[in-house]
């Protein structure tokens, strides 16, 4: 059976990478972008053709359906959720998967001077002998989140043609748009959806099973300056860069993310643009701890507020929004939920990796939003750039652990828990 998913799964994510669903940050449409309407509609086709019932695509661009169950018995209703959206932050048109088989534990070399190298990125050595998907060097991969699109739909395949062998409950499967630019819960319809718990498929590397996530806060700082010949600028320019430098300056360099690991957490300046009359920065706020988070946003606040009394004027303004919190405090009350993926990894020969998140998923506004929904595995590694790489191994073995939670959901005496 191992050998069916492999070759469905990986000829699914194939097709799947090749289409361009990159999200965009800018836009103010749902989705995003009209690239991710148009995968979703052939999406919804693919699981109509599967056989899949109640197929559903809304007007802002989830797709649900559902796997209909073969027990006849009060058992939960189960979800799987990926997003279709590939991250901006790297080219995401025109994707070339690229097969390096039974890889030898050297340097993987692809386009335009572009390597992996075990030297640099050495968890590519867990993978001797697998096989493995890149891109060609030019491009993301995106294998985040096409893997889990690709591996719960793969499932759910498995589990509408073999209804008399695998006793499950019902099973609701669920696509969302826009979850790298932090909008892919917002207008997903926890109720439409109607499931007692939820599982994304939106991690990395094999194993992992996640129940904490950062809390997440966006800032926009806008700088106003004042533009003079530099020849008769004296106590008359305002350098609005200068001003941005200043700002990043007096943030601690060892809260930035290249710094940083495990819980710790960081203020990242992910754009700066401008010229001494105007410049804009954009910031991201993260931290695992819910005080820390908020004494991280004062402190970015105060910052902006010092710097005005430094000019003299109200020059520096900030715009700051939270866009998702942990989803541990959510999770902790149903805590079978996540036994019931370890053991469903563990009936799969792996053994889960539990670990906190060093970013969020679709599951945290879930699970805020009353839909407990932790984060599994879907095989990939070095998401948003051109050294992604997705072991085939790994992404059968999301199938196998999707197929094994369908199962056990089942025989949990789960209502009582």
């Amino acid at each position: 059976m191992s050998e069916m998913i492999r070759e469905k799964v990986t000829e699914r994510f194939i097709r799947f990478a090749k289409d361009n669903t990159t999200s965009d940050p800018e836009s103010k449409s749902w989705p995003s972008t009209e690239r991710q309407r148009d995968f979703m509609i052939k999406l919804k086709a693919e699981l109509q053709e599967i056989g899949l019932t109640d197929v559903d695509l809304d007007e802002n661009g989830y797709l649900m359906a559902t796997v209909p169950e073969n027990t006849g018995s009060d058992s939960p209703v189960v979800g799987f959720i990926a997003h279709v959206d590939t991250s901006p932050d790297f080219e995401g048109n025109r994707v070339n998967p690229q097969f390096t088989r039974n890889y030898n534990g050297k340097i993987i070399h692809l386009k335009d001077g572009v390597s992996i190298d075990p030297a640099e990125f050495p968890e590519l050595l867990q993978y001797k002998g697998q096989d493995i998907i890149t891109s060609d060097g030019t491009t993301l991969l995106g294998a985040d989140d096409k893997a889990g699109v690709a591996a719960i739909v793969t499932a759910a395949e498995f589990l509408i043609h073999d209804l008399k062998k695998r006793k499950h409950g019902r099973i609701r499967i669920g696509f969302t748009p826009d979850e790298e630019i932090g909008r892919g819960a917002d207008k997903f319809d926890v109720k439409k959806f109607g499931v007692d718990f939820a599982y994304t498929l939106d991690g990395g590397e094999i194993g992992e099973l996640e129940y904490e996530n950062f809390n997440a806060a966006g800032a926009r700082i806008s700088i106003r300056g004042r533009s003079v010949h530099p020849g008769m600028a004296k106590n008359k320019m305002v350098n609005a860069l200068l001003i941005a430098n200043r700002i990043i300056s007096m943030l601690p360099p060892a809260q930035r993310p290249e710094h940083t690991e495990k819980y710790e957490g960081f203020f990242h300046l992910t754009s700066l643009s401008g010229s001494v009359e105007s410049a804009e920065m954009q910031f991201i706020i993260r931290d695992h701890d819910r005080f820390k988070f908020e004494e991280k946003k004062r402190l970015l606040k105060e910052v902006v507020q010092l710097m005005n009394l430094e000019v003299g004027k109200e020059l520096v303004h900030i715009v700051m929004q939270d866009q998702y919190y942990n989803m541990k405090q959510q999770i902790e009350p149903v805590m079978h939920v996540i036994e019931i993926a370890r053991n469903a990894m563990r009936l799969a020969g792996i053994e889960p990796k539990v670990k906190a998140i060093r970013g969020g998923t679709d599951g945290a506004k879930l699970s805020y939003n009353g839909l407990p929904c932790p984060n599994i595995f879907a095989g990939g590694h070095n998401f948003h750039g051109p050294y992604e790489f997705l072991p085939i191994p790994s992404l059968v073995k999301a199938v196998e652990v999707i197929l094994n939670i369908a199962e056990l959901a089942v025989s949990e005496n789960w209502k009582t828990k």
